[in-house]
Order: C-alpha cells, then structure tokens, then sequence
C-alpha cells in the first residue's frame, strides 16, 4: 500500500465499478441458492456457502438496505458521516439511514433522533448528574432501531453507550426470536490501555458482529479473544485524501498544509508576524462541554501568565461543532486575556489554514492530537477530568502516556500534563520551552512522520479485502475499507 500514489486511490470510477461487481456478486449467490452455474470464481466458491447471505443479499429482498447508524462525539460524527457517504458510494441498493448524529452525518441523511449531544459525556462521575437522561435517550434508540427494522446496526466509539444499545437490542430480538440484524462497532475499545482490558474482550462477542478497528495490532488481539476483526486504518488519514488529491507521493510522506498567507490575510495578522518574539498559538479545548468547561478555565490562566513573556499573542481557539460548546466559548472569550481568533468546528480547510500560521499548539487529549501530527504542527497535551474519574484513570491505566502519539511511539515525544500536573503555570513554562526548542519541534515532526505510516492499513489486509469482495480498490480510505467489510460481510 506504502508504494502506491495517492492519486491511484481516487478514482471517478469507483461508484460504477463497484456497483457493477455487488450486482454480480448479489446474482452470483442467488445462483447458487437456487443451484445455478457458479461461474463467478473458485474463490467466490470458496468464501460463499449456500446457507449464506451478504448484507447487501439481506437487503436485496427488501429493495434497499436499511442501515441503523449511531455516534455520541464530534469524532464519531466525522467518522460516521464518512462511512455514510462510502456505504451510499458503494452500495448497488438505495441505502436508509437512522439513529443518532450531529451535522455531519445530517448531511449524509440520517435524521436524529435526538441530539448526538445528550449522550455526549465522557466519564464515570461525569455521567452521574445525566444517569437518568442516559437511560432515557437509550431506551429511546433500542424503540428507533426496532421501528426501523435495519439490516445493520453501526456504533462509532462512545463505547458506553454503543455497548448497552447493543448488547440490549441482540437480547431483544432473541426474546422475540427474530433474525436480528448484523452489528457493528467502529474503533475498538481501548483494551491495551487498561489493566484486564483484553479479558474484558471475550464477552463483546455476544452481540458484537465484527469490530473495525482503528490502530495497528488491534485486529489480531479481538480475533484472540473471539471477535471478528478487521483493521481499516485510523480515520484522521480521511484528511490527507482530501487535502492531497492529485499528489503522486505516497501517502505517509505527505502532510497536510495549509494557506498561512491566505488565513493571515483574512484576521489581518500579517503585520503581527513580522514583530520579534510574537506568536500565534493554535488553542484546542475539546468536543465535549463538561472537558470544555474544565479545561478552558485552565487555559485561560496559562496565557494570561505568558502574555507577560510574549508581546504580541494570539489565541486561534478551535470551537467544536457542539451547540453548546459554541454557546460557552461565545460566552467566555469576553474575558480572555488575549486576543482572540475563534474558528468555528466542521471548516477542515480553515483549520489546517491556522494550524499552518500558528508556532504551536495546546490541546485537550484527543483526536485533534492527531491532526496535529498531519499538520506538522508542535504541541503541548493537557487533560483534567473529575478528581475520582482521575484517581481510577491512575490507578487502571497500564500505559504512562494519553496522547495517541505517544502510545504507538512509546515515548513522551509530545509533552503531556496530566491531572494534578496540568496547571497553567505548568502549562506555560512547556509552552515557552516548546516555542524556543527547534530541536523539540523537529522531533516532534520526525516522529509524525512515523505515526502516520503506522495508522495505514497493510497491503495483506487490503489485498484479503479485495479477494473477498471481487475487485481491485481505487480508493483505499479508512471509510472505503470500513463499508466493504460492512457489504462483503457474510452471515449464515
């Protein structure tokens, strides 16, 4: 996969193409039911018994496919919306959309059934003031996919949440002695992080089907434990497709940059860029509003002591496409201590632009680290939680790092501040160092390149994909790969 160029990935082609070859894979095993010629291929022959149906050959009868989609985060909601619009691309049926999602995946279709939102809580002891609505909300999805009578139930992480939907809708269709659908969960529980987590994987396969995994190692552990597995590359890549169309590079020696000029331009900080010593720092405080909250407190109070030391700062705070996120910083940034540039969530193109014209970055544990990597772009990984959400973190976790990062390098490459450690005098005093150490920002650049390469899936992994589904892949992003196992998937 490594050697070929990205512009070999996108194709004009692929919705036709592979139309074409599920159409002939739906009548090829209708054949084979009914005791036609098998004139497909020995290898179809081989992957296809006759007691077997696709998902697509589940939803051929019914004249669409009915797919029954969940994500409780701003990045599921990416990740969902992307896989929505790779099933649609690829399906030969019309596809139906239901569950829960934010604007994303609104886009894409799918009608919420309430909003993402209200299942948006990240912890133990956080999630206690919302217990009730928390019960309440799943209730409400486990009636919705009934009522919708999917083919398929995808969960995008929240595993909380995704966990009990479908643990109780496989108990409810066997009460009612149904042929319930197929379930999958994209990206795998962090089982490697946590003392016990992998023994904790055996008994997911009760009612989850297949798990799309997200890292590197991931698939072989699950399919240890008895879980269906495939590993479909890390859905932050998704941004280096679209930002490198047309690029003949492959793909892990790529980054993503950015318009500084054009984004400098248009919050008039040309004139700020020539003074000595100034900076424009990238500010990234999280999806969730209770991390938000808490975190943007502390920020706050970390650049009002370095607004001493910097002349001229400059904030660029990311705003996460969350109503009530948007809501919060709208209300606190009247009392920021320096100016301000907020960027409002779901703009790619705008926020590679300031990631681009900022020296460094300071952002909440998350997905965001990773699209720090993409951009080359230095940083400094800050995360608080409750006090006892902390003090069970300490004392389950079996790794020293929270930042992505540095999990899969194994080394604090990026600095972190953790829990009691991250205070804004803490905070500063990484930040200044950071801002004049080239030395720490070239390794942190060198070691993105790495990470990069290792969240692209493998040419095996590829290669076994395309056996099973008949045809060569012209675009092999995470969601591509993601919705043909979904297609391909075989149930007896």
């Amino acid at each position: 996969m490594n050697s070929l160029p990205v512009s070999a990935w996108f194709s004009p082609s692929i919705d036709t193409d592979a139309q074409s070859m599920l159409k002939m894979l739906l009548r090829t095993i209708r054949d084979i039911k009914n005791g036609g010629e098998m004139g497909f291929s020995s290898l179809l022959r081989r992957s296809f018994s006759v007691r077997s149906r696709t998902v697509v050959d589940m939803g051929d009868k019914d004249g669409e496919l009915r797919v029954f989609i969940v994500a409780g985060e701003v990045s599921g909601d990416s990740i969902a919306s992307r896989l929505m619009a790779s099933l649609k691309k690829l399906s030969p049926l019309p596809i139906r959309f239901s569950g829960v999602g934010g604007p994303r995946m609104s886009k894409e279709g799918l009608e919420s059934l309430f909003p993402m939102e209200d299942i948006s809580v990240m912890g133990m002891w956080e999630l206690l003031p919302h217990l009730n609505k928390f019960r309440v909300r799943l209730k409400e999805t486990i009636e919705g996919a009934i009522l919708f009578q999917p083919h398929v139930v995808v969960t995008v992480d929240s595993k909380g949440f995704s966990f009990r939907l479908l643990k109780q809708l496989r108990a409810r269709y066997g009460w009612q002695e149904l042929n319930g659908p197929l379930h999958f969960h994209y990206v795998a529980p962090s089982f490697w992080a946590w003392k016990g987590g992998e023994a904790r994987l055996k008994g997911l396969a009760n009612f989850v089907d297949h798990i799309l995994c997200i890292l590197p190692n991931e698939e072989a552990v699950c399919k240890l434990n008895g879980l269906d597995a495939t590993f479909v590359g890390h859905p932050v890549l998704e941004d280096i497709f679209e930002f490198n169309l047309g690029k003949q590079a492959s793909p892990h020696d790529l980054k993503i940059e950015g318009n500084s000029e054009d984004f400098r331009r248009k919050y008039a900080l040309s004139s700020v860029a020539s003074l000595e010593g100034a900076a424009v720092i990238s500010l990234l405080p999280g999806s969730r509003l209770q991390e938000v909250i808490r975190m943007l407190s502390i920020f706050a109070h970390t650049f009002d002591q370095l607004k001493d030391s910097i002349p001229e700062l400059i904030t660029v705070i990311h705003v996460a496409p969350n109503q009530h996120v948007e809501n919060y910083i709208d209300g606190v940034i009247r009392k920021w201590p320096v100016p301000a540039i907020l960027i409002p969530g779901g703009h790619q193109h705008l926020k590679y632009d300031a990631f681009s014209a900022s020296r460094i970055a300071l952002c909440t544990s998350g997905t965001v680290a990773m699209e720090l990597q993409l951009a080359r772009l230095p940083c400094v990984v800050a995360y608080r939680a409750h006090i006892l959400t902390e003090w069970y973190i300490q004392y389950k976790a079996k790794i020293p790092y929270i930042s992505l990062p540095n999990i899969l390098t194994d080394s604090a490459i990026i600095p972190e501040a953790l829990f009691q450690a991250c205070t804004p005098t803490n905070l500063a005093s990484l930040l200044m160092k950071l801002m004049h150490n080239k030395r720490l920002q070239e390794e942190q650049i060198v070691a993105a390149e790495n990470v990069i390469k290792l969240l692209f899936p493998s040419e095996r992994i590829i290669n076994n994909l395309e056996e099973q589904m008949g045809w060569k892949f012209p675009n092999c992003t995470p969601s591509m790969i993601a919705s043909s196992t979904i297609l391909s998937h075989v149930k007896s």
